[in-house]
């Protein structure tokens, strides 16, 4: 265990009148050591400041402190530093384990909690654990220029200004607004201006933030079924009626029955999560005219638009709007690292102000120096040339995976042709069940989502989530040998006759 150095001041209960000062330190360090507040290795403070700090004599500090060494609770030398030691003395710390075993039982009212506390439920974030076949939503955090970022994070810090300490608006480090507004107009054909734009933490931020300010509990949401977990946690949480419309060909269906009377419309058209379609331009143009006539407001979420390997790009379906329907959100998690928690919003003119005033009442704004770093890193041109090799290494990575795919897995695990994005969709063989498969497919340390997570209600066909984007060619070739055979070992089960019993 590494030891751990703090100068930290330390609080210590009240004594009372009657208490001896040795005695009472003494029985204070020793119960903030047993009850875990000083854990071992933690230096303790000199014994000029605790003696300055509670209005004892050195000498007394001094006293307590070797009594507590020779019962083993510290170790170290009076001028070099004190410290927990390592290891407590067994009998006591079987007695603190014991009690920590049980715990004492009260019955206390259910706590209250408001109609948002009840509802929302827990969203899982990234599980820290080594990647491999097929993880998805991850990108090859391998090749993240790391030492490049630490290089100019160091130029910021070095010339950071008050101003920079200080803060910033609610809607964001102007200089990367800037870039960002730039960006999305050249790259998606996004139309906006820098003070339309507002950085957030991520999607999960802009989801939450759209909902509180244009969604009333009781209000109609619609999204893609099957689509994106954490908008449709974000939605419920917050009381909203969520209404789950199916996919075709070019995105998603217009169903005017489901859609009737829906609030707001989430969407992911550039590439839909979690199939991968590209919303055809059509249906993109049936989707606004729809949205102008009901008075509704579509969120378009492009969560990794950036990497397209074929077709023609299809510009924003925020680019086409004409009349300040759409919002539009992506984040820097894909294209850089997940753990930046850097994201946008771009937000139709009349929308600015009141969305500015949420954001201030609530984050204030996102960190300031991370969009600072964010902002230089796109101005050098390193965030261009880190897309623009990443698409070359993702678009080799994905023709291995249909290459050996459509050679391996043919009759039982049907890919389509991947237009974009960090992960692909794959059909399963009637009779087969994703989540049956993925647990054959776990045996041989290979991970696969099934697609019925994604989905609310029937009618969704049996299915699986694969990524390539995080792993390397060899991983993939021998991803798709494990997958394969997985996928045979329950194509047997599922065929194997049952007895019937006489």
């Amino acid at each position: 265990m590494s030891k751990t150095a703090t100068t930290f001041g330390l609080v210590l209960p009240a004594r009372t009148a009657k208490t001896a000062a040795y005695r009472w330190l003494y029985s204070a360090l020793r119960s903030a050591i047993l009850d875990g507040r000083l854990r071992p290795g933690s230096r303790l403070p000199a014994t000029r400041e605790l003696a300055a700090e509670y209005g004892l004599s050195r000498g007394t500090i001094v006293h307590a402190f070797e009594q507590l060494k020779a019962e083993g609770y510290l170790e170290g030398a009076v001028g070099s530093g004190t410290r927990v030691s390592q290891v407590l003395p067994e009998q006591l710390l079987e007695t603190a384990r014991g009690e920590s075993k049980q715990p004492a039982r009260t019955s206390k009212p259910a706590r209250a909690v408001s109609d948002y506390g009840r509802r929302v439920q827990l969203f899982s974030n990234l599980e820290a654990r080594p990647t491999r076949a097929f993880r998805p939503n991850v990108p090859a955090l391998d090749l993240f220029p790391a030492t490049l970022w630490a290089q100019v994070a160091a130029r910021r810090l070095r010339r950071v200004s008050t101003q920079l300490l200080l803060g910033c608006d609610a809607l964001g480090y102007l200089p990367l607004r800037r870039a960002v507004a730039d960006y999305l107009s050249t790259s998606r054909g996004v139309q906006c201006v820098p003070e339309q734009v507002a950085i957030l933490s991520g999607v999960q931020e802009a989801l939450d933030l759209t909902a509180r300010v244009l969604v009333n509990a009781g209000d109609r949401v619609c999204m893609e079924n099957p689509g994106y977990t954490g908008a449709r946690a974000m939605f419920e949480a917050m009381g909203a009626q969520v209404e789950g419309i199916g996919l075709d060909d070019e995105g998603l269906k217009m169903d005017t029955a489901a859609l009737k009377g829906a609030r707001l419309v989430y969407i992911t058209p550039g590439h839909q999560f979690p199939l991968g379609l590209t919303m055809s331009l059509a249906r993109r143009l049936q989707l606004l005219e729809w949205a102008r006539k009901n008075r509704a407001v579509i969120l378009e979420d492009d969560y990794d638009s950036e990497y397209r390997y074929s077709g023609r790009p299809v510009p924003a379906l925020q680019g086409l709007d004409r009349h300040g329907l759409v919002l539009f959100t992506g984040s820097f998690s894909k294209v850089l690292f997940p753990s930046l928690r850097l994201g946008y919003l771009v937000l139709p003119p009349d929308l600015v102000e009141v969305f500015s005033a949420a954001i201030s009442v609530t984050s204030r704004h996102a960190p300031v120096l991370e969009q600072a770093v964010l902002s230089d890193f796109i101005a050098e041109g390193h965030f261009g040339r880190h897309l623009r090799r990443m698409r070359t290494i993702y678009a080799e990575r994905v023709a291995v995976l249909l290459e050996c795919a459509r050679a391996r897995l043919g009759g039982l695990l049907a890919i389509s042709d991947v237009e974009a994005g960090l992960q692909t969709a794959g059909w399963l063989r009637t009779g087969l069940e994703g989540a049956a498969v993925r647990v054959a497919a776990a045996r041989r340390h290979v991970d696969v989502v099934p697609l019925s997570e994604y989905s609310h209600g029937e009618g969704v066909a049996e299915g699986l989530q694969l990524g390539f984007a995080a792993i390397d060619t060899r991983e993939i070739r021998r991803g798709v040998e494990a997958l394969g055979l997985a996928l045979e070992e329950e194509w047997a089960r599922v065929r194997r006759p049952r007895r019937t019993a006489r």
